[in-house]
């Protein structure tokens, strides 16, 4: 077979796989985790229903895609604005901040689906790979002086983001930097 071809076959997999993952993320956004089906992706997504089960099994392999997909962009995002700020504090508030509005944004879903979406082992590793991020900046910001040393950075970033786990019932841009100003003031401990 010809290498241009299999690249062909390979990117129109990646695109219809994608197209089926965007069609999720809409059916999720208008009717919550229980309202998808596997007729209701593959109608708007344009596509068969026997091609649809050429890439997922039921709906809650989509669904487990789906989320996978849209942790690994939110941490992605916060890789890329830690390298796109100038300075440990500025970093550190930065991150924190837009994990804030990232969990205020998500929405709560209570279901059976929502919960085990939560469990899976990608779950576990993307906290640990969040705690681990937090924690480094938390630690970069400790040695330039910006924030308390009476901790270790790790207990802090337990602290950072424990708090700010509290932005899934706030709506009010407000209410998050309320919220943010007094994780922060924690953070950095005694004047």
């Amino acid at each position: 077979m010809p290498r241009i071809w299999s690249q062909t076959i390979a990117a129109h997999r990646d695109a219809v796989r994608e197209a089926i993952l965007d069609t999720t993320a809409d059916l999720v956004a208008e009717h919550g985790l229980t309202g998808v089906t596997m007729s209701g992706i593959a109608k708007d997504a344009g596509i068969g229903r026997a091609t649809l089960y050429k890439y997922f099994p039921d709906v809650e392999s989509i669904l487990r895609a789906w989320h996978e997909r849209r942790i690994d962009r939110h941490l992605d995002r916060l890789h890329r604005l830690r390298d796109g700020t100038e300075g440990a504090m500025p970093r550190l508030e930065a991150v924190l901040t837009a994990y804030a509005t990232a969990i205020s944004h998500q929405g709560r879903h209570d279901s059976k689906i929502a919960a085990d979406l939560h469990r899976g082992e990608h779950v576990a590793a993307a906290h640990q790979h969040l705690r681990d991020f937090v924690r480094d900046l938390v630690a970069d910001a400790a040695a330039a002086g910006a924030v308390r040393r009476d901790a270790p950075a790790d207990e802090l970033a337990g602290y950072c983001l424990h708090a700010l786990a509290a932005a899934a019932d706030l709506q009010d841009p407000a209410a998050i930097q309320r919220l943010m100003r007094t994780t922060l003031t924690g953070l950095r401990g005694r004047p």
